[in-house]
């Protein structure tokens, strides 16, 4: 729950500017009180994708939500915490790795699924979570779709020819699965009779930006900032890695697969009044 991508969206409800993570060293008694991050990078919602790479499942992540709860009552008491709970909101963001990594990469899901069935999969991973997170006491959740995937650096690197071109099949296997997710928030909302549990669509405001950077601001789309830009992903961008951009304010990728923060701000100041706002 909660990653670094939508973090920005704190600052816009006048929270704090960042999200700490809730296992993270620098975390203090009093981040707890106004949010903090759950997230694990590179996990997924199929529970095979964390094993791959050795990160925290989804359901390890509301296992340390429930104990938060704990910590939360000790703090500021059991009806602030109560309060708390119930009025914050919660964004779940995952699925990129399930597809590109676990399922494209990987050989066990391709030969149990179809990239249909296996999204179908997935969606009732995502109903599993969602509803154990509502028994817990959130109420205001907003759940992100996929991004154009077949537009990732590192996706046109590997798989887009030598012209480096969006690679078709894997953007197609987005749309179906927010297509899914979409159809199913809907029908999760009439079950819980909750109108504030709701879908947030990235992906065309993504592929706007990636089909036309200099209408943001960019100059460049098809390549991450650090290193090469076409490989270069997570621990391999660091302060010694050579050849990486002056200037990641003129780039909409920092690396191979994620978006700079100056990306992640248009992202975010496009979908908070479309969809956030309304949960809140």
């Amino acid at each position: 729950m909660v990653t670094g991508a939508p973090l920005h969206a704190a600052s816009l409800v006048c929270v704090k500017d960042l999200i700490q993570a809730y296992l993270g060293t620098d975390l203090k008694s009093d981040d707890l009180l106004t949010g903090v991050s759950f997230g694990s990078g590179g996990t997924g919602y199929d529970p095979l994708t964390p094993v791959l790479v050795s990160v925290l499942s989804m359901s390890k992540q509301l296992d340390l939500f429930v104990e938060y709860k704990e910590r939360l009552k000790e703090i500021a008491g059991p009806d602030t915490a109560a309060s708390i709970v119930v009025e914050s909101l919660y964004l779940v963001c995952a699925g990129s790795n399930d597809i590109l990594n676990n399922y494209y990469l990987g050989l066990i899901r391709r030969l149990q699924y179809d990239i249909s069935s296996y999204a179908d999969f997935l969606i009732q991973q995502i109903s599993d979570f969602v509803h154990r997170l509502y028994q817990h006491g959130a109420r205001k959740i907003a759940i992100v779709g996929l991004p154009p995937l077949g537009c990732l650096p590192l996706q046109r690197a590997l798989f887009g020819g030598p012209k480096r071109d969006c690679e078709a099949s894997r953007n197609r296997a987005a749309l179906l699965f927010n297509s899914m997710l979409e159809k199913y928030i809907f029908r999760l909302q009439a079950e819980l009779k909750c109108q504030t549990i709701g879908y947030v669509d990235i992906y065309d405001i993504l592929l706007d930006i990636i089909t036309s950077p200099q209408n943001f601001g960019f100059e460049e789309a098809t390549k991450g900032c650090c290193g090469t830009g076409h490989f270069e992903v997570s621990f391999l961008c660091n302060s010694i890695t050579a050849s990486t951009c002056v200037d990641d304010t003129k780039f909409v990728f920092w690396d191979s697969v994620h978006p700079t923060q100056q990306a992640y701000k248009i992202i975010v100041d496009y979908v908070f009044p479309r969809y956030i706002q309304i949960l809140l």
